[in-house]
């Protein structure tokens, strides 16, 4: 019987010792057990709270980065807005004052030209001054020409606007939930995208002013794993979508496509050949009033009469013209919004093809979108869905109904 004792309380080390405290300290209270226990349960979960400030750290990596982001779409945003006033003021100095001396220039060939010969020798100050004038105006006309101070002002302004929206979208991402790494690496990519398409340098990055080719301008990252990881599902059956929206969008698609883009590419290709004509009639106009009134007074061309004379005043006045069609009618700058306009409807098709690609739980909400994508073509969502009905049943390209998809512009 005491060895049955024995191995009991050797089995049931805990309660021994629980007693002998008792026996010990009689003024103890049983108040005090709990605290042990606590205090048990306190060492136990250790993987658990090490699992949570891991969780923690990475939170608050994220916020930091986020924020940080934030920080530099706000910065480069004002950068751009402030570049672009600059280069606007540049393209209003340079188109006053390449007229002025164009117009000058002309004035003082034609004071040259005049057939007074005891006034012969001080007449001809007005023509070496209407040459220089002429020379000037062809070597300014030459570099405004190649940076085109309108679409670089125009560029700005696009970017300026475009990284609001970043700053404002990663806004409203933190009022909505805690960012997570695909949204710190999304809004980086954004970020580079648009440093890409609208570079600040102004000659050793600066975009080409007349492509070969026209192209829509693309300031988005390409869309893959990380917009999928973001855009999950909201828990519905579905997602949101159905196959009423499915067919609605491949509508919108197919007129994007087919009219609104090919509408502002074809537009684009027109101001680009109207840019090209002006930039290379403008200086050759100057130049030429320029030889003109070198040969003002020139025994050896006398037959000419006053021909040469003709060709400087005239010449300097059309050259004068000819830049005031290109830069105070801003060709450059109408080339860039139609280039931007055909990038704002290439990224419209780009979303609406990725979400039809994926699988329905991985796009993006289908009620939040269709009503995404109505309020970007000035729409309603009843109107974006006649129109969409109606637009699925065109024929071809370019035949039905000729209604484009955008109502913006």
């Amino acid at each position: 019987m005491a060895s049955l004792k024995a191995s009991s309380s050797y089995l049931s080390i805990p309660r021994l010792r629980v007693s002998l405290l008792f026996s010990t300290y009689p003024g103890i209270r049983l108040a005090s057990i709990p605290i042990l226990s606590r205090k048990i349960k306190m060492e136990l979960p250790r993987h658990s709270t090490q699992t949570q400030v891991m969780k923690s750290k990475l939170h608050a990596t994220c916020m930091s980065q986020i924020h940080i982001i934030a920080e530099a779409a706000a910065d480069r945003a004002e950068m751009h807005a402030i570049i672009g006033q600059q280069r606007n003021n540049w393209n209003h100095l340079f188109l006053n004052c390449i007229n002025s001396i164009s117009l000058m220039a002309s004035i003082m060939a034609g004071i040259s030209g005049i057939p007074i010969l005891e006034a012969k020798a001080d007449l001809l100050a007005f023509k070496f001054a209407a040459a220089l004038l002429f020379a000037a105006a062809t070597a300014m006309m030459l570099l405004v020409n190649k940076i085109q101070p309108s679409q670089l002002a125009e560029e700005q302004r696009s970017a300026a606007r475009l990284f609001r929206q970043l700053e404002k979208s990663i806004h409203t991402t933190l009022a909505i939930r805690a960012p997570m790494e695909a949204d710190v690496k999304e809004a980086m990519e954004r970020v580079l995208a648009l440093d890409r398409a609208y570079p600040l340098p102004l000659l050793s990055g600066m975009l080409e002013k007349f492509p070969e080719r026209v192209e829509p301008t693309k300031w988005w990252p390409r869309l893959g794993h990380n917009k999928r990881q973001r855009i999950s599902g909201a828990g519905r059956e579905r997602n949101g979508w159905s196959k009423e929206l499915e067919e609605e969008m491949k509508g919108v698609l197919k007129v994007l496509k087919e009219k609104d883009e090919e509408l502002y590419l074809k537009s684009g290709e027109l101001a680009l050949r109207i840019n090209i004509v002006l930039a290379f009639l403008g200086p050759s106009l100057a130049g030429l009033s320029a030889v003109g009134a070198c040969l003002i007074g020139t025994t050896s061309l006398s037959s000419f009469g006053s021909w040469p004379v003709f060709v400087a005043v005239i010449g300097g006045v059309l050259a004068a013209v000819t830049n005031s069609l290109e830069h105070g009618g801003q060709v450059g700058m109408v080339f860039e919004l139609f280039r931007n306009c055909a990038g704002f409807y290439r990224q419209l098709e780009e979303a609406i093809e990725f979400n039809l690609e994926e699988d329905v739980e991985q796009r993006e909400n289908g009620e939040l979108f269709e009503t995404k994508m109505a309020l970007q073509l000035g729409r309603s969502v009843p109107e974006l869905k006649s129109f969409a009905s109606s637009a699925s049943s065109l024929p071809g390209k370019g035949d039905g109904d000729p209604e484009y998809a955008g109502k913006l512009f």
